[in-house]
Order: structure tokens, then sequence, then C-alpha cells
């Protein structure tokens, strides 16, 4: 039986040097979920993309919701999709009532 994991993917802009950041925000996610991801994997655009998803699902667009999420946002983002019961401890703040 094979696991499958969710596995993030990050687009972001090649032209306006979003590497780093797209960087920065992938080691969070495997700093905070670690092997319960299936990975992180960034992919290379142009025209302004700054994309965060896990398959079909769009998490976070930089047009759409306003600029870039910081590392917390990221990561409540996530837990809420994808591991609503875990707890991400003193860094998560407040969450959001289900």
């Amino acid at each position: 039986m094979i696991d499958v994991k969710p596995i993030i993917t990050i687009q972001y802009c090649t032209q306006c040097q979003w590497l780093l950041r797209s960087g920065w925000l992938a080691q969070e996610l495997l700093s905070t979920f670690g092997t319960d991801l299936g990975g992180v994997t960034l992919l290379p655009g142009t025209g302004g993309v700054f994309e965060i998803a896990c398959g079909d699902e769009l998490l976070w667009e930089r047009r759409r919701d306003g600029g870039f999420p910081d590392a917390r946002t990221l990561k409540n983002l996530v837990r809420d999709r994808l591991f609503p019961e875990r707890d991400l401890g003193h860094g998560e703040g407040r969450r959001e009532e289900r």
C-alpha cells in the first residue's frame, strides 16, 4: 500500500526575482510539517505569478489575496486545509472557529 502525502507547489515569478521568498516559504512548510508532506515543489513562472497550491486547490494567489503570505498565515492555511486536528504550538496565533 502506498501512502500518498500532499505535495505543495509554489509557483513564483523569475522576472520579479521571488525565488528566495518561495524557497523560504518552502523551508518553513517543510520545517513545520516534515514527513506529513510529500514535498514542496518550486515552479518558475513569469508575469508576476505567485501561487501556492495543493493539487488542484489554490491556497494562495498574490493578486487575489493581496500580496504574499507571512509564514504564520501560510502554515495556518496549510494546517486548516490538510491537517485540521494538528496543533502548531505557540506560533500559530488565534485559531479560526470551526
